[in-house]
């Protein structure tokens, strides 16, 4: 009898050790899914330009309303409306492409100040930087359609950091141009990182209301939200 009762607490004592080992290496698999979940939007930035031609959401100009959307009464720029979705969605790092000297506003001064910025080819200097840049492997670019090209700043942009390595992946807003020849200048100005082709353009006349098709993109691309 003692002898049964001895054979029955070391199997209750067998099967609970065989339970426990069994339930720790699903503990380890959870918490390495959040940790590559935290690295894999800790190694994604979000990069853009956006200039809105106003900040007041009231009697805007034809103008202005077409260099703008707004959520909930604030006023913010077609492409940083758009980098504003990507980040929230894939909870990335954002950074926005700030100049030294101000652009101006005014549609026609601000037409007048980009177009000679093209012809003289210029480098206009950027008043931020981005810290620990290296530890980014996936980079977001936004900007919007200036005359088929790249805003000058964002030459300035690539002059400035060594994306070797990296995946780029573009997205603007335009008047009506798409993306022209701006993802081709990016791989010849960053021939060193892949530049995907799969990148997304969208209307002026459209982005306001694009933020389904943003998502849907992103879930093509595979970079989800945590």
């Amino acid at each position: 009898m003692n002898k049964c009762i001895r054979y029955l607490l070391l199997s209750f004592l067998t099967l609970g050790l065989v339970a426990c080992n069994s339930s720790t290496p699903n503990t380890q698999v959870d918490s390495n899914n959040i940790e590559n979940a935290q690295n894999k939007s800790n190694q994604l930035l979000i990069v853009y330009f956006s200039l809105p031609e106003t900040s007041t959401p009231n009697n805007m100009s034809p103008e202005e309303e077409n260099s703008t959307v707004v959520i909930n009464g604030e006023v913010m720029g077609n492409t940083q409306y758009f980098a504003s979705v990507i980040q929230e969605y894939t909870q990335g790092t954002s950074f926005r492409i700030e100049p030294v000297t101000v652009y101006p506003t005014n549609h026609e001064m601000l037409v007048n100040h980009a177009s000679t910025e093209q012809k003289e080819n210029a480098r206009p200097s950027i008043n931020n930087t981005i810290e620990n840049f290296d530890q980014y492997e996936t980079v977001f670019i936004g900007y919007p359609n200036w005359w088929g090209d790249l805003p000058m700043i964002l030459y300035t942009f690539f002059d400035e950091y060594d994306f070797s390595g990296k995946t780029i992946i573009p997205f603007n807003t335009h008047g009506g141009s798409g993306f022209s020849n701006t993802i081709e200048t990016i791989k010849e100005l960053e021939p060193n990182a892949s530049v995907s082709n799969q990148g997304l353009s969208i209307s002026r006349n459209n982005i306001e209301d694009a933020k389904p098709e943003i998502i849907s993109w992103l879930d093509r691309l595979a970079i989800k939200g945590n």
